[in-house]
């Protein structure tokens, strides 16, 4: 955000109102959510025996008080229930660009 109001000459009382539509860029959570889930189709497509899917099927100990509860997988589980997703979709690459991917708007 601070790049663009630079990049706009724009001042930072008026810098949060007018920069994100001024510069047609997407929301920051939304780009977040591809790129957790470009990330995860990723690793979906590697091998059984690789140690970064092995890594996914992990268990989580509880964490201690005060820790957010939530955990990479669980955002993207999150994620995936709001695109009607599912992890057999990410086998198919195409069709899982093409759904869950968030193009700046023009």
């Amino acid at each position: 955000m601070r790049m663009l109001r630079w990049a706009g000459g724009l001042h930072l009382e008026i810098g949060f109102k007018i920069c994100p539509g001024s510069f047609k860029v997407a929301p920051l959570t939304e780009k977040l959510k591809e790129s957790r889930l470009i990330w995860f189709g990723h690793v979906m497509r590697r091998p059984e025996d690789h140690v970064v899917k092995k890594c996914l099927s992990m268990a989580t100990k509880k964490r201690g008080r005060g820790k957010s509860l939530n955990t990479w997988m669980t955002n993207v589980r999150r994620d995936m229930r709001e695109l009607g997703l599912s992890a057999d979709d990410a086998y198919r690459r195409d069709e899982w660009r093409l759904k869950m991917s968030k193009a700046d708007p023009s």
